[in-house]
């Protein structure tokens, strides 16, 4: 449970964008069409047409972990914490996020283009999800 929390405290004090931790000569982070703000619209769009969230107890803010492969395509994602139903949840959460039909410019480390993660959270009820960025 502490080790839980940590990783939550970790990803709740992160930015939004955040990179590997290892690549120290990041020239360009990646970098969705339209900015931070395009990308959670489309996702949340994804989720709301896709997900049915009245399925899950989903109350309070979640942290998205997001890889964003070489060559821009989303190729992973970490969800914490963890809730009731946990696996159904990030595959469903997982499908949405694949409906987003956009690529990523990747991000950029002595002009090669490198796997990297991107952090975003979103604060969910049981009624809706926060839309406020």
């Amino acid at each position: 449970m502490k080790y839980l929390f940590l990783v939550f405290a970790i990803f709740t004090s992160s930015s939004f964008y955040s990179q590997n931790s290892d690549l120290s000569n990041v020239t360009r982070k990646a970098e969705f069409p339209g900015g931070k703000e395009a990308f959670r619209n489309e996702f949340m769009k994804m989720v709301h047409g896709y997900v049915d969230l009245t399925a899950y107890a989903v109350n309070g803010k979640f942290s998205f972990v997001i890889t964003i492969d070489e060559k821009g395509k989303m190729s992973e994602m970490k969800i914490y914490p963890k809730v009731r139903n946990d696996d159904e949840f990030r595959q469903d959460m997982d499908f949405a996020m694949r409906r987003i039909k956009k690529k990523w410019k990747p991000a950029l480390q002595n002009g090669i283009p490198v796997s990297s993660n991107i952090i975003f959270e979103i604060n969910f009820s049981s009624e809706h999800s926060d839309h406020e960025y």
